[in-house]
């Protein structure tokens, strides 16, 4: 089957002025340009713009999905495979809100009572499923399935005051980092005062402290990009690494 952008729109749902977008920046080109000038879509172009879609709906960038879809080593039986362990976990945790968000309509109705615990349950779900998501295979790699999995658990089982706590400081450690990167010393009070928050917070999640294991974690903070860009484009470019020189200073004092 061949399909113009209208009637690839029309079957995809996408809108043309995305299609030809996509076509713009080389991530779905048509297979031909007919003789009036239209774009024309086969199959290899209607599998492509299926596997874009689907990488959408878990939030890829389109330059992430681009970059995938071009590696040599792409393939798209397995990508299919993916999707669909991805997109389960997706429904399952969104089963999970909702069910979340019904029994509080229930006990605000006055129909049932919900223990306070259940309040935060699909929220903390929501926290585990988005770092197993961009973090899980390099965490688990680094530290270890039951180090990771103690951790998740320790979450789960997490108060909905220790939760509130945790969520604050996470605020909290980006003004700080705000104000220490602004004196361009990891050795400032400043500094250690991030870096005591940082701690504190990590270790709402870690079972037990190590010196090593938080040393290792500043390194991978820098060199793995996905954990740059959350400190970076919250504070500024070099905020990462200035994090990571505070914390291997004033863990070394």
């Amino acid at each position: 089957m061949e399909y113009t952008v209208h009637k690839l729109a029309e079957i995809s749902g996408v809108s043309g002025r995305t299609l030809r977008y996509y076509d713009q920046i080389g991530l779905l080109t048509p297979a031909r340009i007919n003789s009036s000038g239209y774009r024309i879509y086969g199959d290899k172009e209607v599998d492509r713009l299926q596997q874009i879609l689907f990488y959408r709906e878990l939030e890829v960038s389109l330059e992430e999905i681009h970059k995938i879809l071009e590696h040599p080593d792409f393939d798209p039986i397995t990508a299919l495979k993916e999707h669909y362990a991805m997109l389960t976990q997706k429904r399952d945790h969104l089963e999970q809100l909702l069910h979340t968000v019904k029994q509080t309509i229930a006990s605000k109705e006055g129909g049932t009572t919900m223990q306070d615990k259940e309040k935060f349950k699909g929220l903390k779900e929501q926290r585990i499923r988005e770092n197993e998501t961009k973090y899980g295979d390099e965490i688990r790699e680094k530290y270890g399935d039951a180090e990771i999995d103690e951790s998740n658990a320790k979450l789960r089982g997490m108060s909905e005051t220790d939760f509130n706590k945790m969520k604050d400081l996470e605020v909290e450690i980006i003004t700080l980092l705000h104000e220490a990167y602004t004196t361009n010393d990891p050795a400032s009070d400043q500094a250690e005062q991030l870096v005591a928050k940082h701690k504190e917070w990590l270790m709402y999640s870690w079972k037990t402290f190590s010196k090593e294991a938080y040393q290792n974690l500043a390194e991978m903070y820098v060199a793995d990009e996905r954990f740059t860009s959350y400190y970076d484009d919250h504070t500024g470019s070099g905020a990462t690494k200035f994090l990571r020189d505070a914390i291997l200073h004033h863990t070394n004092k």
